[in-house]
């Protein structure tokens, strides 16, 4: 008898031990670490803040999760780090933006694809839309097309990068309105590129909604369309740019998320995926996102993979028409 418990108690110790190097058993035991790919104060970055705030709490994950800028090039620094260099150990997770990082892998030059992640939760659907200046001349897409139309490749609009939700929109517009306008890239991402519009350093240009919302809020800029099939419940008297006559669906829209490096211990990811959208829902999480003028769409990581997948087939077929 004695042997038969002494057996058993060294393979219950065996178990314990591999759940232990597995990484997983008490995941986390230490501070979590979220890559966002843009600068602090655009959009991704202010909505990552406020849906991991709550992370610490025991009905979540028990730890806080830090944030970590790496922009530039539109995305493309940070997820190119988070592919190759970031452990995949779950104390590495990543903010993604689709169709962004989907849109720049499908162009090439990256060290990614969306098989090199994968996703845990989704947080947002940020639509695309068309602001200029306050003091702009334009008062709707209709006084931006014509000028366009006068003056071929003259109207300078600005947007966070090459191959982001901004860009597809531009790209769309161009091919809807049948018109060319110069869409200049900054590379400080979202914010940079609604202060080049404040500052009057473009006519126009494509940002978040959200991130618009605020600075029409303030006063500093006026909102002309909305790259969605329908209006935005914090933008109700701002039309579709389809209502304005513009052949141009919803792909643009991006979607905000978490997700990890491939490798990730499949155990990590189970506990993420079961906890984050809860985390997301949290009603702090969602009285903050509304106060900001933040679009929510919580997605668990199904949905997610689904959305990826179908984001996918539609910016390559496109990409390939642009």
């Amino acid at each position: 008898m004695k042997k038969l418990i002494a057996g058993a108690a060294i393979a219950l110790m065996g178990l314990t031990t591999t759940a232990s190097a597995d990484g997983h058993a008490n995941y986390p035991e230490r501070p979590i670490m979220m890559m966002v790919s843009y600068g602090a104060g655009g959009a991704t970055d202010f909505q990552a803040r406020i849906v991991t705030m709550t992370a610490g709490n025991e009905d979540a994950l028990g730890m806080p999760i830090a944030i970590l800028n790496k922009p530039g090039a539109g995305g493309r620094v940070g997820w190119n780090w988070l592919a190759s260099q970031a452990d995949a150990d779950g104390y590495t997770l990543g903010a993604y933006n689709v169709p962004h990082f989907i849109a720049q892998s499908i162009k090439g030059g990256v060290d990614y694809s969306a098989d090199s992640f994968e996703p845990i939760a989704n947080w947002g659907a940020d639509p695309a839309v068309f602001v200029v200046g306050a003091d702009s001349p334009f008062n709707s897409m209709e006084d931006v097309v014509a000028f366009a139309r006068e003056n071929p490749g003259k109207l300078t609009f600005s947007g966070a990068g090459l191959f982001v939700g901004h860009h597809i929109a531009a790209l769309q517009l161009e091919k809807a309105a049948g018109v060319k306008m110069a869409y200049i890239p900054n590379n400080k991402g979202g914010a940079g590129a609604m202060k080049a519009v404040i500052a009057g350093e473009v006519m126009g240009g494509v940002n978040n909604l959200s991130d618009a919302f605020r600075a029409a809020e303030a006063g500093n800029i006026k909102i002309l369309g909305v790259f969605d099939l329908d209006r935005n419940e914090f933008l109700p008297d701002v039309p579709t740019l389809k209502e304005q006559g513009y052949d141009i669906d919803n792909a643009s829209v991006n979607y905000r998320g978490i997700m990890v490096p491939k490798g990730t211990p499949e155990g990590v990811i189970e506990k993420l995926a079961a906890t984050v959208p809860a985390m997301f829902g949290n009603g702090k999480v969602a009285g903050k996102m509304k106060a900001g003028g933040s679009p929510m769409k919580i997605m668990t990581r199904d949905e997610v993979k689904q959305m990826w997948a179908d984001r996918e087939a539609t910016l390559k077929e496109l990409l390939a028409g642009l």
